[in-house]
């Protein structure tokens, strides 16, 4: 990426090599395929099994490691939390992958999904693993597999299923595990729903209804809430502001963990409008909450920047615009999935935000207090932006060089970067046993 000097701020981004840049690809339209298959999916857990127990059903003690998913290899690096971040290990999510495409290929209506999956949010590849957590025991990694439009447990140290649940609809998405572990909620995307599953069966608990293409899931006040964020439609080529409302119905949804039931429905278009930027898309992206979940921050689809939200007043009190990497194109239809900024999380103590400019090809940490942005740290195609177990970093993943990349909360500079596998998108804290052993090689 050539940055022009006569724009200072973006003098720290570092040149892309021509292999990098060819990793951003044009997002195909797949509204046709998405309206014939909205309504046409099947739910329920199979195939369930009881986790594997260490010898006496003790747990042994665990150790932190953070999981990096890579969504086009189908398998998810097992790196350290902090410090080198060095590679433990690598965890095959797919290993019924050959299963699972005779399946899809014997049945035309499926097919027409895997297709327009790989065709559009895919960017030409199958997305076969995007979020992933740990079970509490640390025994089982559990993954959400878009093209497969399920969730399933791994256990970490045979690499075998433990149980299957196929999502409603025909496209799995992000999740999120409640605070004591023992739940993890999954986006359907196309049947504008979000299962909630027990971890460690695979048996859903309860289920509710959101926005159009749900997509974050958040839980809060401790697990007692859980929100979640849709973002509409995001593979059509309608992406003039003038065009907005071809995307669909955009809102927050936020439900009682325990009921599922409806507690409050944000609509950010309201919100926006009421202070004075009717030009900015509804769609909620990745967020980050303070530590007291007293404000949020969000970004949304199209705009290079993020937004902060008071939950209490119910309304819109901030925003901050990033530097525009003038090599970055300006066709909207270019961008992927919508994004221009797609990745935040918060520093432990509340004072610092990393943001992941995705399209922009950097990442930068913000102070809260502020807003103002430190070095532009160089990344490809940043895709996702979490802590550091010891909470001195933010970790983001760079889908298009293949690498995970720490950043140092303090100096906002880059301090280790360690290559993945195929276009690592999500990446979370996560445990396995002590003494872990891989099932796959790590390189």
């Amino acid at each position: 990426m050539a940055i022009r000097r006569k724009n200072p701020t973006l003098a720290a981004v570092d040149v892309l090599t021509a292999a990098q840049r060819r990793r951003r690809r044009r997002w195909l339209p797949v509204t046709i395929a998405v309206g014939v298959l909205a309504g046409a999916g099947v739910t329920g857990a199979s195939a369930v099994a009881s986790p594997p127990r260490d010898a006496g059903g003790e747990q042994t003690e665990l150790q932190e490691v953070m999981f990096a998913g890579n969504n086009w290899d189908g398998t998810a690096d097992v790196i350290k939390s902090s410090g080198t971040f060095a590679k433990l290990g690598r965890i095959n999510v797919v290993p019924d992958k050959q299963e699972r495409l005779r399946e899809i290929y014997l049945n035309p209506v499926k097919l027409i999904a895997f297709l327009a999956i790989r065709n559009g949010p895919g960017e030409g590849h199958d997305q076969l693993v995007d979020d992933m957590y740990s079970t509490p025991d640390g025994t089982a990694l559990v993954a959400s597999r878009p093209s497969f439009s399920d969730v399933v447990s791994i256990d970490v140290t045979t690499g075998k299923i433990n149980w299957r649940f196929p999502v409603s609809g025909f496209r799995s998405d992000h999740m999120a595990v409640s605070p004591d572990g023992k739940r993890v909620a999954v986006s359907a995307s196309l049947t504008n729903t979000v299962h909630v599953l027990d971890i460690n069966t695979g048996k859903e608990a309860g289920s509710f209804k959101t926005g159009d293409k749900p997509h974050e899931n958040v839980y809060t006040d401790g697990g007692k809430y859980l929100w979640n964020m849709s973002i509409g439609d995001v593979t059509t080529d309608t992406d003039d502001p003038s065009m907005d409302w071809t995307k669909g119905d955009r809102k927050i949804t936020i439900v009682d963990a325990a009921t599922f039931q409806q507690v409050k429905i944000i609509d950010m278009r309201e919100r926006l409008d009421a202070f004075g930027r009717k030009d900015l898309s509804d769609a909620v992206r990745p967020v980050a909450f303070t530590p007291d979940e007293s404000r949020l921050y969000f970004q949304v689809s199209f705009f290079n920047g993020f937004l902060e939200y008071d939950v209490a007043r119910d309304k819109i009190t901030r925003l901050k615009e990033l530097p525009k990497n003038p090599d970055t194109s300006e066709d909207r239809t270019t961008w992927v999935n919508d994004s221009r900024h797609h990745g935040m999380s918060m520093s432990p103590k509340g004072d610092k935000l990393c943001v992941a400019g995705t399209m922009d090809d950097y990442a930068t940490i913000v102070d809260r207090t502020t807003l103002r942005e430190g070095p532009l740290v160089a990344a490809s195609k940043p895709y996702w932006a979490t802590v550091s177990g010891d909470g001195k970093s933010c970790v983001i993943s760079e889908s298009g060089a293949d690498r995970v990349t720490a950043i140092d909360f303090a100096t906002g500079r880059k301090t280790v970067s360690v290559l993945v596998g195929d276009h690592p998108q999500r990446v979370r804290l996560a445990h396995v046993p002590a003494g872990w052993t891989s099932p796959l090689p790590a390189s």
